[in-house]
């Protein structure tokens, strides 16, 4: 469980100073990171702390993520986006 001020960080590492990443990563923080189980909520704790080059390309589809959980957590967030 993420305590109120791990959580509060979390979602200032939602601020990427990319507007394409931004409109992605703070409604989903807002709206979706709740739903996800402990793991999950782990696995995109690590996504933030990849570099915004690496998360543009993977969002955007210009490359595939080379590690499987955070491969699925990327396709999880895109998913909700598009609903």
């Amino acid at each position: 469980m993420f305590s109120p001020k791990r959580y509060a960080r979390l979602k200032w590492a939602c601020r990427r100073g990319m507007l394409e990443l931004d409109v992605l990563f703070l409604p989903f923080v807002e709206t979706g990171f709740h739903d996800l189980s402990e793991d999950e909520q782990e696995t995109f704790e690590k996504l933030l702390t990849c570099d915004d080059p690496d998360l543009f390309a993977w969002f955007m589809g210009h490359q595939s993520c080379p590690e499987p959980e955070l491969a699925r957590m990327v396709e999880h967030i895109l998913g909700r986006v598009k609903v």
